[in-house]
């Protein structure tokens, strides 16, 4: 898969796991994990890269003794969202055209 609409599959599935709720990285893996596997590692440059975008905003609070860094989305980070889902109804219509024609040459 292109490494570019990878990371951009990657940033979208982070933003929705957040999309209804503050989580933090290891609810975030474990809500994603049925349907992608990712790293700790992956996920918080994805989270650093979201923030740097604006797309959430990170608070600090403290669990069981320990600082936690919570994930919010913002406006922008919605937004990405319902781009992606229109952007991906475009891709979808080029993959039913590039199925049918391999359908009618075979």
């Amino acid at each position: 898969m292109d490494i570019q609409l990878k990371r951009g599959l990657l940033d979208v599935c982070v933003l929705t796991a957040i999309k209804n709720e503050d989580s933090y990285g290891y609810k975030i893996i474990k809500d994603i994990k049925p349907y992608i596997e990712m790293s700790e590692s992956t996920l918080y440059t994805i989270l650093k890269r979201l923030e740097f975008a604006e797309m959430l905003t990170v608070r600090t609070s403290e669990h069981g003794g320990r600082l936690r860094k919570y994930y919010h989305i913002t406006d922008a980070g919605l937004k990405r969202i319902e781009d992606f889902k229109n952007e991906w109804r475009e891709v979808m219509s080029i993959y039913q055209f590039v199925i049918k024609e391999e359908e009618q040459n075979e």
